[in-house]
């Protein structure tokens, strides 16, 4: 359908799982894709499966030159930029008492301080591409259905998911009010069937085994697929969504309804 055609975007965490497969929706929609990760070789592979129109760039998010750089690189290999996805994150558990202030500061600052980091330096170029070809932008941060619902074993995800959570909306207040055509939205994902499943498996037990004790939690019976998250990822970053933003999209099974 061409949805996404002219657009040009930028996912992060993009070498598997969730970021890859909105990158491939994306570019199956007609966006031309940078797809960074922290593994950059799985990144530039990642892309040139996707084809000519996609592009890999190695990319810690906690790092701020490497956001500029990363930022640089979409304007160097596409003139631009419509569309950042903040995807990459990771999720460590524990409780307040037995998560360290290391453990603590690690999931902060490649859940939320690298969302946050992926805001201030994209939206500059988005604002100077969508003026210069009266398109428009959007800032789409992957947060989780635990930023809303909290676990007394994930003290730092919920803390850092939540703060995804109302970054989102002040960067959307923040482009309004500077007259931007830059939309910002946040997803909240439940468990997906994605690799980092097998960080759930113990000696003896396999992946099915897993993924039916997950969806068990879940109203729906089921854990979601990547593309449950891609579709609705490729609707808030097209004009279809031009009207929303501050949103949250909760793409959870019904989680959150009870």
């Amino acid at each position: 359908m061409a949805r996404l055609k002219g657009k040009i975007a930028l996912v992060t965490g993009a070498a598997s799982g969730l970021g890859l497969r909105m990158a491939q929706r994306f570019a199956g929609e007609g966006a031309r894709v940078l797809l960074t990760d922290v593994n950059g070789p799985g990144a530039v592979a990642a892309a040139a499966e996707i084809g000519p129109d996609a592009a890999g760039f190695a990319h810690d998010v906690t790092s701020e030159a490497q956001w500029i750089a990363a930022i640089a690189e979409a304007k160097r290999l596409f003139g631009g930029l419509h569309i950042l996805v903040n995807n990459a994150g990771i999720g460590t558990p524990g409780s307040v008492e037995d998560t360290s202030l290391e453990s603590w500061r690690h999931v902060h600052a490649i859940d939320l301080d690298g969302v946050f980091l992926g805001c201030k330096h994209a939206i500059p170029l988005i604002r100077e591409t969508t003026r210069a070809d009266g398109g428009r932008g959007s800032i789409l941060n992957i947060s989780s259905i635990a930023g809303v619902i909290a676990s007394g074993r994930m003290a730092a995800y919920n803390s850092a998911k939540a703060g995804v959570r109302h970054l989102t909306k002040s960067v959307a207040l923040h482009c309004a009010s500077k007259k931007d055509a830059i939309t910002c939205n946040s997803i909240h994902p439940t468990f997906m069937d994605t690799p980092i499943l097998d960080n759930f498996q113990a000696a003896g037990v396999t992946k099915e085994d897993v993924k039916a004790k997950l969806g068990r939690q879940v109203p729906l019976g089921i854990i979601g697929d990547p593309d449950d998250v891609a579709w609705g990822a490729v609707y808030l970053v097209s004009d279809e969504a031009r009207f929303v933003t501050g949103a949250e999209l909760f793409i959870d099974g019904g989680i959150s309804a009870m």
